[in-house]
């Protein structure tokens, strides 16, 4: 990149990572190193936007997940704790078979809506789908309260087009009490949060959502049309 470093930049895309899944939750600090060694050598506050590895590996029915590069992910969500980044959700449209999916459109578009609020003036348009932020244990159930959740809905996404609402539960949450024994949980949206609960778990402790490599057929978006992006509440090994 040295030679390129003369020349003025408007800011950086970046969708990297599959050659870095093994690394896990270390891929955090080489994204601040990327990041804080570019705009050293630029000498400005380069605005960084970058891509969430997308679904990837067969499809597994495991509630505690944890495979494939789940951590890595997890890596790339801590990072957005770096100034001037923002993140593009891919969770959505993967391939099983394929670690380089065909569906460069919505990469594209995902990653536009943050340069086009941020640099080219566009302040009302919505660049994340739903962020978890916080979540709270009442009468046996976790209360979860998301950030760019306007709207917040399940959804089909097929190919290339847009989501479209469906009547259907909220998939792939996951719930487990303190002997770290994870559940499907049976989900329930209510206005921007979702409430999760299960008969096997009387107190939960904690949950996940899309923590696999593949989850297939994630179906949580926000009324942009963004997907909920992974996350978990835990740091269990």
């Amino acid at each position: 990149m040295a030679p390129l470093t003369r020349f003025p930049i408007k800011g950086v895309i970046w969708y990297q990572g599959c050659s870095d899944a093994k690394s896990g939750l270390a891929y955090y600090t080489r994204m601040h190193e990327l990041v804080k060694g570019w705009r050293k050598e630029w000498g400005r506050e380069l605005p960084f936007y970058y891509v969430q590895l997308a679904a990837y590996q067969k499809a597994t029915n495991d509630p505690a997940g944890g495979d494939g590069f789940t951590l890595l992910r997890e890596a790339q969500l801590k990072a957005m704790d770096l100034p001037n980044t923002g993140m593009v959700c891919a969770i959505d449209i993967g391939m099983q078979n394929d670690i380089h999916p065909k569906n460069k459109l919505d990469i594209g578009e995902r990653l536009a809506l943050w340069a086009l609020r941020d640099l080219y003036g566009k302040k009302d348009l919505e660049v994340s789908g739903p962020l978890f932020q916080s979540m709270e244990i009442r009468n046996g159930k976790a209360i979860l309260t998301f950030s760019h959740a306007k709207g917040l809905m399940t959804a089909k996404k097929t190919g290339l087009g847009k989501p479209v609402p469906v009547n259907s539960k909220p998939a792939h949450f996951a719930i487990a009490g303190a002997d770290k024994v994870w559940h499907w949980a049976d989900a329930e949206i209510k206005g921007e949060q979702v409430i999760l609960s299960s008969d096997k778990v009387k107190n939960p402790v904690a949950v996940r959502y899309a923590f696999r490599s593949y989850p297939d057929g994630v179906n949580m978006y926000n009324t942009a049309g963004l997907p909920m992006v992974p996350f978990r509440t835990d740091d269990w090994k």
